[in-house]
């Protein structure tokens, strides 16, 4: 089973930018509630769309050249990547049907 993948500001480029499907960013830090609440649904979606979505894990307290590239004010953020662009983006803990909807529209 896949699981989300730990990047930061010096994988970034490749992991996300140069990713051959689109890519979920989540924003997140270790002290954040609302972060740990959405951690297991990108757990599962990891596993369950591998084959279509590759799912990233960004700490924002280690990694904030890039959180501050893409303007991340509040966490958790999560930025959904096509082709290298920024083509979605939601902000804190959704349901796992609001993500999924959200991501396939991504896929489409």
């Amino acid at each position: 089973m896949s699981k989300p993948v730990e990047i930061t500001d010096d994988s970034f480029e490749s992991e996300v930018l140069q990713a051959d499907k689109p890519v979920i960013v989540d924003f997140w830090a270790t002290w954040c509630g609302p972060c740990k609440m959405i951690a297991p649904i990108l757990e599962e979606i990891a596993g369950e769309m591998s084959d279509k979505v590759k799912v990233t894990k960004l700490d924002v307290d280690s990694n904030a050249k890039t959180a501050g590239k893409y303007n991340i004010m509040s966490i958790p953020s999560l930025l959904f990547f096509k082709n290298g662009e920024v083509v979605d983006q939601v902000v804190g803990a959704v349901p796992k049907s609001q993500l999924v909807q959200r991501l396939e529209k991504v896929l489409a």
